[in-house]
């Protein structure tokens, strides 16, 4: 089996339950023959109910009612449809993390709540740059959290790529500052650093990140060069809130949705990407090392509305 095959299979398991939930839910809409504003209202319901959002749910109603209203249509047809609007509203954020800042290293802060899969992201993404023959350096900057650092030790060790770390609640800050010197010196093409998800004290959190940023200006004005946040697609709006108070609190860039293989609440990348219009940079489907990934934005529009 080609690796492009087994991912195109994994994105079919990890949006089978999102897929199931849409498709009945607008299987149950076409009962009558003609696309009317009845039919119309119903398929907007499915869609909101499939977390899409009421944004997406009403561009994709219109979508409908320009190219089809009063037309016969078929529930082939409608998935069709549907699934041609999704992946107009995907492509656009379906944005992968390119490497290119000059000097070296590219700096990616990865930040979200504990629990999101912060860690394990961060070794996949390593995994994904070293794929594109990337060297990687790690920084532990989440030194309040005991597992954390460990947790992290244990990712740079599997994946093969150097760590920097400091002491349990040591300064995240100066453990960026020796990271970026370290990564400058040995010509390391990516840095990416863990930070705190605790998002109980945003003041506490929110000067945290800005000493960062500080330090990091000093070395290399334009880093951090991406600001990226990891959500949890399991848990449904509540991620999408997280959105809202990570832009204010970090000056977020960019999103990295994973666990979409656990839940029926995959609806929520779309209505991610109708609401902010962040760049999604990958998608994680599973728990093995290459189950992130950048996605074609067509292909998930058509797993998501069951018909790929």
């Amino acid at each position: 089996m080609s690796d492009k095959q087994s991912w195109t299979d994994r994105l079919f398991g990890g949006f089978r339950k999102t897929s199931e939930k849409l498709t009945s839910n607008l299987t149950e809409v076409v009962g009558t023959a003609r696309l009317d504003d009845a039919t119309l209202d119903d398929v907007e319901d499915a869609l909101i109910l499939s977390d899409l959002g009421p944004s997406a749910a009403a561009r994709i109603r219109e979508k409908l009612r320009e190219k089809r209203f009063g037309l016969e249509i078929t529930e082939r047809e409608l998935k069709e449809a549907v699934a041609e609007e999704i992946a107009a509203i995907l492509r656009p954020v379906a944005i992968p993390l390119e490497i290119t800042a000059f000097p070296r290293p590219q700096v990616l802060l990865i930040i979200g709540v504990n629990g999101s899969g912060k860690t394990t992201t961060i070794a996949k993404l390593a995994h994904l740059f070293q794929e594109d023959d990337y060297a990687v350096m790690l920084a532990a900057g989440d030194t309040f959290r005991a597992a954390a650092i460990g947790q992290l030790q244990t990712w740079a060790e599997r994946v093969g790529v150097p760590l920097v770390r400091g002491p349990e609640g040591g300064d995240p800050a100066s453990i960026v500052f020796d990271a970026v010197k370290k990564a400058t010196e040995i010509g390391t093409d990516v840095l990416i650093v863990d930070t705190a998800g605790r998002l109980q004290n945003k003041r506490e959190l929110m000067d945290e990140l800005a000493k960062i940023r500080k330090v990091l200006g000093r070395l290399n004005p334009e880093a951090p060069h991406d600001v990226v946040l990891v959500l949890d697609a399991t848990n449904g709006q509540n991620a999408l809130s997280q959105i809202d108070v990570f832009k204010e609190v970090a000056g977020v860039t960019g999103l990295v949705m994973t666990k979409l293989d656990g839940t029926a609440r995959g609806g929520v990348l779309v209505q991610a990407a109708e609401q902010y219009g962040l760049p999604i940079h990958a998608i994680g489907v599973g728990e093995k090392i290459d189950d992130l990934r950048p996605f074609d934005p067509d292909l998930v529009a058509r797993v998501i509305a069951g018909v790929a």
